[in-house]
């Protein structure tokens, strides 16, 4: 399970938190050791102090009537255990680092509590500390203490809370306004990838990206303008080899009737040439998946495999599952499987394999093509794909070599991908996958 973020954004917004972290952490520190710490240090030596003038004057065994008097003067109450618990002892709460500083300074073990006012109560009412000295078990000491509540520290713990939201927040849209402008880029360069031409890209953000902004729609204009001219010019090419192509097969159709070979074997020469300059325009084409629909690959496969029943010694074993229907340019996909089942009846065997399967874990839908020939030596199967390549000493040297480059095109534009790759056993498997793309 990955932990740490890989993206830029993911990161900036991981380190602001870990920042504010740290400043708030530090915050509370020094507000506890600076702020808190003195004053509760303060209040218990009062407290002692306190605790000790009523000893002095033994205030604690004094009758009812000079403690009433003294009640009255200082706010200051002494009662039994049950008087106390029927005021309020009962609801109180000990904190055991008062009592420790108290007895402390007064050279006994005490326990100290503190009541709080009930939420139906007048808010003003002060918090009252509720003292019991070992010397005297019965005895507890009831001293208001003003000033306790408007010492919450509550507000600096939203305080806290607030900036460290509003600095996140900051930070998101600072982020997201810088990556913006790289999502388009990686957009735009993916379309660029497949063969496409986006749009210029409006230069935005910062210098430095408008600067890559600007270089890139550069880029893009010369990628348009190049596969442009090679259009053109595949187009010229193609249509300048047609005519004399035609004037010679016009002048075999005169050659005399004891030449009937030559003239099959120029006619079969000159439709050969007619394939490949097809191959030419075909791939120069932009225009290779035509109208998608929802189809069913399975559906395509078995058509195909149909249509490839030409010769009796070619055989096609299917090892279809079932496929969810998505969409597909229903033509180009047809010259896809076209293409793999020729090559692998052609250059590899008489028999051969087609498998189709749906990766539920990766929404993917696969197709493999398995002949059991001799393959292809696996130094020459990364450049498979590129146009004028062919495996020579394993597999062959007819065709353009424009097959595989065409069929890469056709994979790419419906955002999938394509592989070759050699059998552990025998022959040659080739394998595309295409997304499953549910709305």
């Amino acid at each position: 399970m990955r932990i740490l973020p890989k993206s830029a954004f993911g990161q900036t917004v991981l380190l602001i938190g870990l920042l504010l972290l740290i400043n708030q952490v530090v915050s509370y520190l020094s507000v506890t050791y600076y702020f808190i710490r003195p004053t509760s240090a303060q209040i218990n030596s009062l407290l002692a102090t306190q605790v000790q003038s009523m000893l002095a004057q033994d205030i604690l065994q004094s009758p009812v009537s000079e403690r009433r008097a003294y009640t009255e003067t200082t706010g200051i109450s002494v009662f039994n255990t049950e008087q106390a618990m029927q005021r309020g002892l009962v609801q109180t709460t000990g904190y055991q680092f008062m009592s420790n500083q108290v007895s402390a300074q007064l050279a006994q073990k005490v326990e100290v509590r503190i009541s709080t006012p009930a939420p139906e109560q007048n808010s003003k009412r002060p918090y009252l500390v509720w003292i019991s000295l070992s010397s005297h078990p019965d005895t507890w000491i009831s001293i208001p203490l003003s000033g306790w509540a408007e010492a919450n520290i509550s507000p600096l713990t939203v305080y806290l809370m607030v900036i460290g939201s509003l600095s996140v927040l900051g930070g998101w849209l600072f982020v997201r306004r810088l990556n913006r402008p790289l999502h388009a880029l990686q957009s735009a360069a993916l379309q660029v990838g497949k063969g496409q031409t986006p749009a210029p890209l409006k230069e935005q953000g910062s210098t430095e990206l408008i600067e890559v902004t600007r270089a890139f729609n550069r880029m893009n204009q010369g990628i348009a303008q190049l596969e442009h001219d090679r259009t053109l010019m595949t187009a010229g090419i193609s249509h300048d080899l047609r005519t004399p192509l035609t004037r010679i097969r016009l002048a075999t159709e005169m050659l005399p009737p004891e030449s009937d070979w030559v003239r099959e074997g120029i006619v079969h020469d000159i439709e050969d040439m007619n394939a490949i300059i097809d191959q030419f325009i075909d791939y120069a084409r932009m225009d290779t998946v035509g109208q998608q629909e929802l189809t069913d690959l399975n559906q395509l496969i078995a058509e195909q495999a149909q249509v490839r029943h030409i010769e009796e010694t070619h055989q096609i074993e299917l090892k279809l599952t079932p496929l969810p229907q998505i969409p597909l340019g229903r033509v180009a996909i047809k010259r896809v499987l076209d293409n793999l089942i020729e090559n692998a009846f052609r250059y590899g065997s008489d028999k051969i394999t087609v498998t189709s399967f749906f990766d539920q874990k990766h929404k993917r839908i696969f197709c493999k093509v398995r002949d059991f020939g001799p393959g292809i030596p696996e130094a020459a199967l990364a450049n498979m794909f590129q146009p004028f390549t062919q495996a020579d000493t394993a597999r062959g040297s007819l065709g353009s070599g424009l097959g595989l480059a065409i069929t890469r095109r056709i994979i790419n534009s419906h955002n999938g991908e394509i592989s070759l790759r050699n059998h552990p056993q025998q022959g040659l498997i080739a394998e595309f996958w295409l997304p499953a793309l549910f709305s």
